[in-house]
């Protein structure tokens, strides 16, 4: 990676951090290219899609819906409560969407844009970082957080504090981070730490 010209960025953080907010800023005003590893998940599970025909095959023509899609909701009701399942589904749909930004990295350098922006909830279990020049970890207080949540997603305090607790510490975030953006809801802090982190790139 040492001759290319772009820059890759993978953006990291707990659930409520905000990373959209940190994304739309930097498509909009740095003409970044950004992918968020979720919705590659479901383009490679859509007809057509690199991972539809496996994951039929894993789970059955039951998640197959009218439309020919397959129905995500029953696929994750069955992984929720099957760790075999999810380890599973995760070996079908990881790779292939590891592959799939790979591909759209070395076309936006043909392209000549200047930088590419990877989000990804597993970034760092995933090992994004091997092909990303920083990483970065948004950070927001827990609190905040679990507020965002239960606004966004009407989700219970209970049910939110679960999920947060269920994902990587802020300590480990923090190990792994090349940059930390503090994103506790004043937007014009958060984008002048964007515009602080790209100078420094």
């Amino acid at each position: 990676m040492t001759d290319q010209t772009m820059k890759i960025i993978g953006i990291t953080g707990g659930v409520g951090a905000g990373k959209s907010t940190v994304l739309n800023y930097m498509e909009k005003h740095l003409s970044a290219c950004v992918i968020q590893a979720d919705q590659v998940g479901h383009q490679v599970m859509e007809p057509g899609g690199r991972c539809y025909a496996q994951v039929i095959s894993l789970f059955g023509k039951n998640i197959v819906k009218n439309d020919n899609t397959i129905d995500r909701k029953a696929v994750s009701d069955v992984v929720f409560c099957n760790e075999q399942m999810r380890c599973r589904l995760n070996e079908i749909i990881h790779p292939a969407v590891k592959a799939f930004i790979l591909e759209r990295i070395e076309e936006e350098q043909k392209n000549g844009r200047g930088l590419f922006v990877v989000e990804a909830a597993l970034l760092l279990e995933d090992h994004y970082d091997t092909i990303c020049h920083k990483i970065w970890y948004i950070h927001t207080d827990q609190e905040i957080r679990i507020q965002r949540l239960m606004e966004s997603r009407g989700y219970s305090r209970q049910k939110a504090e679960s999920i947060i607790a269920s994902q990587a510490s802020e300590a480990y975030f923090r190990s792994h981070a090349d940059y930390v953006v503090t994103n506790n809801g004043l937007l014009d802090e958060t984008y002048r730490q964007i515009d602080e982190g790209i100078k420094k790139l």
